[in-house]
């Protein structure tokens, strides 16, 4: 049994760790309540560790106080989403119990733990039972606990998770929504796959890898070619989000095999990869946009890195384009940007036409993020610097944004940031039509946040997967409305869910109406939205605007 943990040990942990929870993300994702493709606990959670798991591998540490302290910092830049961040605030609660400790037995390991659990807790401005709050507190106090019973450190992390997997099991009756739902806490189980993962690796147990069969390589291996075997020359990388989970990928893996070779399509519910060998790669991304949102890709021409090989030369890379622009922009764009005015604006959304609107309003920077894709506080404190202001605004604009926006107040040194909690896209527009440049902080608050609580905002998607919740017998593929975060309606016909929307009372009700559409609606049947809302809301004055959002078909903010 492993007693003591140094530095070095506490970092393989954390490596162990963010590969275990990697390995599970989808199955936490799906312990959404809503059936809605958001995904979002489970991602979330394995990017922001992640993201210290990458800097434990660049940074050796010997002292558990500096291992600890460089996780809590790497944690804090990559957390997304509130699952993201309350795990950051735990480690941030951890790193401050281990300082100034070289190692951590058990007593020094379970104290720790629960300097972690105050940390989120005082974080959270309403901490609620049947969450990874709970989990977490009720795991740290049976550390504590086991603690004198035997002072190891293996020891007390094994009681910590049995004692975490009683809680984990209990937060179905502690949690009404939860119940209604059948599940556990998404949160709760995320954190005790981190906890198992770090026991894991004490214990000695292989950490999971990727499926080799369905991997797909990043960039060709050129010491492996001659120039002659190069049959087509671009070597193709690049990953699309799908629309649909159970998109089939059968048509466009022939068409891949037509124009290319080396093909391989590696895929899970959210998302597929492609690595792909052709002359034409333009079309293969044309084509695989067919499928859903291209979000990444990498170019390379497999001949000229050949030449370059065979003439001695290092080949270039779209790593060195990467490094390139970086060095770039370090050279170029300050750490901070000096004050110019006194107020500046940072917004979140997806979507170009979202991004114009804000812009066309006054905003300065625009975090590309929202459903499914929820930005870091490293993400937004990276805008928040580039404004030149002295004060900066910050719209979320998604209820799973805002605890990541939160961290950032207090650690860009020479500006003041606000964080105006939006929970959608239209109340943050809201927000920025009230915001005067020659008010007070205080008076902006007080009138943004009333302009945002105004706003009655429904939102237009389709069910992931079939569930049953809060009454409605929901199929995959439906078409599902949501009201200000709560479920509205399902139906099968997108015109029939539409009329039920405009018939609400919040629409009923409003003197505006604005509808954003979708990435995936075509501007015919958004006109047909806009006449529909028109005939059935005739007191409104209706807006129809191009969101290009993802995820959503349609946006619909009432005041």
């Amino acid at each position: 049994m492993i007693d003591i943990i140094d530095g070095s040990l506490f970092q393989r942990m954390i490596i162990h760790a963010a590969a275990s929870i990697g390995a599970q993300k989808q199955s936490i994702n799906e312990l959404n309540v809503f059936p809605v493709p958001d995904g979002d606990t489970g991602t979330n959670m394995s990017l922001t560790i992640g993201t210290a798991a990458a800097e434990a591998k660049k940074k050796p540490a010997h002292a558990i106080s500096q291992a600890a302290a460089a996780n809590a910092s790497a944690l804090l830049r990559g957390a997304r989403g509130n699952s993201g961040v309350i795990l950051s605030l735990l480690f941030r609660g951890v790193s401050k119990g281990l300082k100034e400790h070289d190692t951590a037995d058990g007593e020094v390991l379970a104290a720790a733990l629960n300097e972690g659990v105050s940390a989120a807790y005082k974080a959270v401005m309403k901490p609620a039972e049947g969450t990874i709050l709970t989990v977490s507190r009720l795991a740290a106090q049976r550390a504590m606990e086991a603690a004198q019973e035997q002072n190891s450190a293996e020891y007390v992390l094994e009681a910590a998770i049995a004692e975490g997997e009683l809680a984990l099991a209990d937060t179905i009756n502690q949690n009404p929504v939860l119940k209604k739902a059948g599940v556990v806490d998404a949160g709760g189980k995320g954190y005790l796959i981190i906890l198992q993962g770090m026991l894991d690796e004490l214990r000695g147990i292989a950490a999971p890898e990727s499926d080799g069969e369905g991997a797909v390589k990043e960039k060709a291996d050129f010491s492996t070619l001659g120039g002659e075997e190069i049959t087509f020359t671009f070597d193709t990388v690049f990953i699309v989000r799908k629309r649909n989970p159970n998109v089939d990928l059968d048509p466009f893996r022939s068409y891949l095999n037509g124009i290319g070779d080396s093909l391989v399509i590696g895929e899970d519910d959210e998302s597929f990869k492609v690595h792909v060998h052709t002359d034409i790669p333009g079309a293969a991304l044309t084509e695989g946009q067919r499928y859903g949102t291209l979000e990444l890709a990498k170019i390379e021409n497999m001949r000229t890195q050949y030449e370059d090989m065979a003439a001695g030369r290092t080949p270039q890379s779209t790593d060195d384009l990467d490094m390139d622009e970086a060095a770039q922009q370090s050279a170029e764009e300050p750490a901070v940007a000096p004050a110019e005015k006194k107020y500046g604006v940072v917004a979140v959304c997806a979507g170009a036409g979202m991004a114009s609107v804000f812009r066309d309003l006054g905003v300065d920077g625009v975090i590309s993020g929202g459903q499914t894709m929820n930005p870091s506080t490293e993400d937004i404190l990276r805008e928040i610097s580039r404004t030149p202001s002295e004060i900066v605004f910050v719209l979320p604009n998604n209820k799973n944004i805002i605890m990541a926006a939160e961290q950032c107040v207090g650690l860009v040194e020479g500006k003041e940031i606000v964080v105006i909690p939006t929970r959608t896209v239209p109340q943050g527009v809201s927000a920025m039509l009230v915001m005067d440049p020659d008010a007070e902080v205080d008076a902006n608050v007080d009138a943004m946040k009333e302009a945002m609580g105004n706003v009655r905002t429904s939102e237009v998607t389709y069910a992931a997967r079939d569930s049953d919740f809060d009454g409605f017998a929901i199929k995959e593929g439906d078409y599902m409305a949501l009201a200000d975060g709560q479920l509205f309606g399902t139906a099968r016909s997108m015109s029939d869910l539409l009329e039920k929307l405009a018939l609400a009372d919040s629409q009923q009700q409003a003197d505006f109406i604005n509808i954003f559409y979708g990435e995936d609606v075509s501007e015919e049947d958004a006109n047909q939205a806009l006449d529909l809302f028109q005939r059935l809301c005739p007191n409104a004055e209706i807006t129809l605007l191009s969101g290009g959002q993802p995820v959503y078909y349609y946006m619909i903010s009432a005041e």
